[in-house]
């Protein structure tokens, strides 16, 4: 009897327990479907907005008087949001239009340094020289300004074509000396080459002193220095030269590797058609680049930026402001201009 009684209370208790389970388990299902459906609603409720900011946004690009392309965003210069750079001086053009999109100092005549080398290979290229001929590195090309070190020794031969693209692609001193002083009528012909080429341009605030940059009397402004970018552009060997990323060059028994100085032409994002990048104490880290953003062809000049990485940082901060002006669509008839 006793064992009976034992059996039904067991019987109960587990009765009791599964049905506990089952309750629990209904509880659980219910907010589990409880949490979908304020998942279902947030969701719809986020589509909702977005439809309507799109819609929104087409009402209100439908007002003007056509629709905003990237191009005709930087032509109307849109450029309303901050940008904060550290270069001292810095200039952002559209290249197609000529319109002024950034200012900031540029008028200001400041040393460039090896951004010089820029105008170095424009002569040589005016002046037809072979391109294949032999040219010799001498002691006449040895930095005694600023007593820089080269890997390029005396004796080392090569064509001038590999001489412009160490020069405009690793800022080789020596190899921009050789390229000047083997200009008919030697260095000062090819400087004075430089300055006459300067004045054609326009360049009414610049002075070139020599084919290297080495001496800070080589000067220019910023606005300068966007002509001076724009005309590099129509020459294809500088175009290649300064964008190459990387180059050996093999002298004798050495196979001695070269790099860009510039990082962001191994960048994927960034579309690059002329780069150079310059530092002397005097000028400060610089950097020029003709490149297109959003399809659209920019002139980027930043000088005397402090910090190792500074003017890359510097031109990231372009890119990005550039794109956020062409997704923003947001109208303004006035440039953004800094002062310092």
């Amino acid at each position: 009897m006793a064992s009976s009684k034992q059996e039904v209370t067991a019987k109960k208790k587990t009765v009791s327990k599964a049905s506990r389970k089952k309750s629990h388990a209904v509880a659980s299902k219910k907010k589990r479907n409880q949490k979908v459906s304020r998942y279902g609603k947030r969701r719809s409720n986020a589509v909702a907005l977005q439809s309507r900011l799109d819609r929104e946004r087409q009402a209100a690009l439908s007002r003007l008087p056509h629709r905003v392309g990237p191009t005709e965003v930087f032509q109307a210069s849109t450029l309303q949001l901050p940008l904060n750079l550290e270069s001292r001086a810095a200039v952002v053009i559209n290249a197609e239009t000529g319109e002024l999109l950034y200012s900031k100092n540029s008028s200001r005549t400041m040393p460039i340094a090896s951004i010089t080398k820029l105008m170095t290979a424009m002569v040589v290229l005016d002046a037809h020289l072979p391109m294949d001929e032999i040219i010799t590195i001498s002691d006449a090309d040895v930095d005694k300004v600023k007593h820089t070190s080269s890997r390029l020794t005396v004796g080392t031969s090569m064509p001038r074509s590999e001489a412009m693209l160490l020069a405009l692609m690793a800022s080789e001193n020596r190899a921009a000396a050789a390229l000047a002083r083997t200009y008919p009528g030697g260095t000062a012909a090819a400087v004075a080459a430089m300055n006459r080429k300067a004045s054609e341009l326009g360049m009414t605030h610049s002075h070139f002193a020599d084919g290297t940059g080495l001496q800070m009397q080589n000067m220019a402004s910023p606005t300068d220095l966007v002509r001076m970018v724009k005309a590099a552009r129509s020459y294809p060997e500088i175009r290649q030269f300064s964008t190459t990323s990387e180059h050996s060059l093999v002298a004798g028994r050495r196979i001695l590797p070269y790099r860009n100085t510039n990082a962001l032409v191994k960048n994927d994002t960034w579309d690059i058609e002329v780069s150079k990048t310059g530092f002397i104490n005097e000028a400060g880290k610089c950097l020029v680049m003709h490149a297109r953003v959003n399809s659209t062809p920019v002139v980027i000049v930043l000088m005397d930026s402090n910090g190792r990485y500074t003017r890359i940082g510097d031109a990231n901060r372009v890119k990005k402001w550039l794109e956020a002006a062409v997704q923003s669509f947001t109208l303004s008839e006035n440039q953004y201009t800094e002062h310092q």
